[in-house]
């Protein structure tokens, strides 16, 4: 038994004192930006730190707590001079975190009493590959729109920088949530880049669509009565938002029939039940024929 209990235990050694080491490197807080609803962006630096779209990171903050680990989707562009996470104040971590960062405090915070944070990864994901494919749908439901932020921001450099190298033609993005509110965040970066991609005559490059789950009859109401106007009464772009759940069969056939005999990359991060939903419809609207259209399924689940 020893034989083969022996080699795996060293790697995992081997493993341990690799993310120790990357653990001790410095970390240096660059920004603190106070979003809305409580959730606080917090851009770093770190010497030598690589990433790629839509990978995550262990953050630990002494401060708060010298054990705990916890995992944050980054939500930084690798072509940014910095990384950053986008943390939700929803516990007693986070809530630890926020007040280390004197995000309770109303006068301006010196760099200096900034807490030290350290930091392992970057780790990969399946949103790795978004640029493999010339047609792709980005699926985000609640917390998991944050590793498409990432993704958006990149496609956007790319875009900028070089947009007749760059594989990737079309975006269909879908972002599921029960409030908007919450990621006031993402929606203030989708308007960016709506005004972006309109001023460089683009505007298809892009698009996307926003289900909102959960509303009361007060809400509904509100939006009844602004529904002509020229943006969006909850998110102000100029996509209107869609109540209820998407028709997920009548998706795919509309995406396959404008894109004939593609590999049409599908990432999805969110929860079991719906990545079940779009394996079948993958599977299910994919042609036998090799020359047909092909939805290639990839997921990250919480």
């Amino acid at each position: 038994t020893w034989k083969w209990v022996v080699g795996p235990m060293f790697l995992y050694l081997c493993e341990r004192l690799v993310r120790f080491w990357r653990s001790q490197q410095k970390v240096v807080i660059t920004k603190v930006v106070i979003h809305p609803f409580k959730t606080i962006e917090l851009q770093m630096m770190k010497k030598g730190f690589k990433m790629e779209v839509g990978q995550y990171i262990f953050v630990k903050c002494p401060a708060v707590s010298k054990l705990e680990w916890h995992p944050f989707t980054l939500t930084s562009a690798p072509e940014e001079d910095y990384f950053s996470i986008h943390v939700r104040i929803v516990g007693d971590w986070t809530e630890g975190l926020f007040n280390a960062c004197g995000c309770d405090k109303q006068e301006f915070q010196e760099a200096w009493k900034l807490p030290k944070i350290a930091v392992d990864g970057p780790f990969g994901t399946a949103s790795e590959d978004v640029f493999s494919y010339e047609t792709v749908m980005l699926v985000g439901a609640g917390i998991g729109v944050t590793p498409f932020a990432s993704v958006l921001k990149s496609v956007w450099y790319k875009y900028c920088h070089d947009a007749t190298n760059l594989k990737l033609k079309k975006i269909y993005f879908y972002w599921l949530c029960r409030d908007t509110h919450a990621f006031e965040w993402f929606a203030d970066l989708l308007q960016s880049l709506e005004a972006q991609m309109q001023e460089r005559n683009n505007a298809e490059f892009l698009r996307y669509n926003i289900y909102l789950t959960g509303w009361d009859e007060t809400q509904a109401t509100h939006f009844a009565v602004h529904h002509e106007e020229e943006k969006d009464v909850i998110t102000g772009l100029k996509q209107k938002t869609l109540y209820g759940r998407p028709n997920w069969e009548n998706e795919f056939k509309t995406i396959a029939g404008k894109h004939p005999g593609s590999r049409i990359g599908v990432f999805l991060c969110g929860p079991e039940g719906l990545a079940d939903t779009l394996n079948k419809q993958s599977i299910s609207n994919s042609e036998a024929d090799p020359r047909g259209v092909h939805f290639i399924f990839n997921k990250e689940n919480f």
